[in-house]
């Protein structure tokens, strides 16, 4: 699979419209569901690699309208990811202690520890998407020169994206890869899931009313996507658009990226030196040595 045909280009302006939501990369069904078991392997073994070698991390977001599939992404592709070397965080309403510092703050203290691989489920660009559509929120920040809406200005929003890319570089030259995939989801499927949820008992508690609501701004998220996406697509942490309309080519698409990003890595097993051959050898002897 060609997965740069999924890259918003950095420096390069686009629509979200380019981009299809019901693509399948290019899979047959039954392919996609080999792929798929094939990749989530691969990455079980890769994860050991980066584990082992403890000198990069790996971080993951995923950003989507409501029911994009980000849960569903995350639960299929890291099935068989050890626990110890990987964790998930789940970004909500930023709480009071959140709110005393940087709208960054919090998404930098969850950044994985070398040798680990990180999930963010929503990230810090939540901070140009759903305060973009309702700006009211960022008042809760309590910044200073912003104590009402119309202070929040173009050049507001443009400091943010810097801030993002600054933060996104500085993370990766300090050895940590980035991938950021949005769920590329279409207006229909929307409805379908949520429709979903409302029909089916077993899944009437992940509907909330309030998605309904958020609903009536989808072009305004849109809008700030694309912005989003546009601004912050970089050489070093570049976006990654994938259709969400079909979860398992969602999910075959995905894998195979990240497949292909932990390969990139080169990660190698540290080897024993010399003197931990020797204490190898000594260890052996000793065990051997002893009475069963």
């Amino acid at each position: 699979m060609d997965i740069s045909s999924f890259i918003a280009t950095p420096g390069k302006p686009f629509k979200l419209n380019d981009f299809r939501t019901d693509d399948d990369g290019g899979f047959e069904k039954k392919e996609a569901k080999h792929q798929l078991k094939k990749d989530i392997e691969r990455i079980s073994d890769l994860q050991y690699k980066l584990y082992a070698e403890n000198r990069r991390a790996l971080l993951i977001l995923f950003q989507a309208m409501d029911s994009g599939g980000k849960d569903s992404a995350i639960k299929h592709i890291m099935t068989g990811i050890n626990p110890q070397g990987c964790e998930v965080t789940s970004f909500k309403h930023p709480s009071t202690q959140e709110l005393e510092h940087n709208y960054i703050w919090r998404h930098y203290i969850h950044l994985p520890d070398r040798g680990r691989i990180g999930i963010f489920n929503r990230s810090v660009y939540e901070n140009v998407l759903i305060t973009k559509v309702h700006p009211e929120l960022i008042l809760a920040e309590n910044l200073p020169g912003i104590t009402k809406v119309k202070d929040i200005t173009p050049a507001f929003w443009n400091r943010r994206y810097r801030q993002i890319n600054q933060f996104e570089r500085t993370v990766t030259e300090n050895g940590t890869t980035i991938l950021k995939f949005f769920l590329h989801l279409s207006r229909q499927e929307q409805k379908e899931r949520f429709l979903e949820r409302i029909k089916n008992p077993d899944k009437n508690w992940k509907f909330s009313y309030g998605d309904i609501e958020e609903r009536q701004y989808w072009d305004d998220y849109q809008r700030a996507y694309e912005t989003a996406i546009n601004r912050t697509s970089t050489t070093f942490a570049p976006w990654y658009i994938i259709p969400a309309d079909h979860k398992l080519y969602t999910h075959a698409i995905i894998g195979n990226i990240i497949t292909e990003t932990l390969e990139k890595m080169n990660l190698q097993i540290p080897q024993p030196t010399q003197e931990d051959l020797d204490l190898l050898q000594k260890g052996k002897k000793e065990l051997e040595a002893e009475e069963d």
